[in-house]
């Protein structure tokens, strides 16, 4: 027993500052590393602060400061989402994910039509990745492509004017 009070007494900590370490970073601690490691929208950063808060205002308050400081920003984050989705995603998913994040409906518009302007060499490259050694000669091929394409987020339109330059001619379908 005078073992385990020594322990305690020696290692010049206040228990009660003990405590308090436990309990983790501060919510805008935790929203500087959360942003340290990408761009977040504000309501993406809210839910994950959320979590560690159960008070609305304190939140609130963190991402107002963060807003204000230059932190963080609905902006860079969507064009963030754009950058690095767009090479691999077509423009209605990209838009979805803007729009499931709370990004302002005006700056989605902006930024769907700079991806509808690319959407079709964008398709086409990630089609080519796959597909070019297997173009689709076949309805079942065709299918199977435009399936393809269609899950990442491609339209109809691109995805037919790339499918008919691959091989299946309109007769076959």
């Amino acid at each position: 027993m005078a073992d385990e009070q020594s322990e305690h007494s020696g290692s010049g900590e206040n228990p009660s500052a003990r405590g308090s370490a436990r309990r983790g970073p501060s919510l805008k601690a935790r929203a500087v590393d959360f942003l340290s490691r990408r761009e977040h929208g504000r309501q993406e950063l809210g839910r994950k602060l959320a979590r560690h808060s159960d008070d609305p205002e304190e939140i609130e308050s963190v991402l107002d400061s963060l807003a204000k400081e230059g932190w963080l920003s609905d902006t860079r984050y969507a064009q963030s989402i754009v950058q690095r989705r767009g090479e691999r995603q077509g423009t209605a998913r990209i838009v979805q994910e803007l729009r499931r994040n709370g990004v302002d409906a005006q700056l989605v518009d902006t930024l769907r039509a700079e991806l509808q302007s690319t959407e079709y060499e964008r398709a086409r490259q990630v089609w080519a990745k796959r597909y070019a050694d297997k173009p689709a000669t076949t309805p079942t091929e065709y299918a199977r492509q435009a399936r393809f394409l269609a899950a990442r987020g491609f339209g109809a339109g691109i995805i037919s004017k790339i499918l008919k330059g691959s091989g299946l001619d309109d007769d076959a379908l």
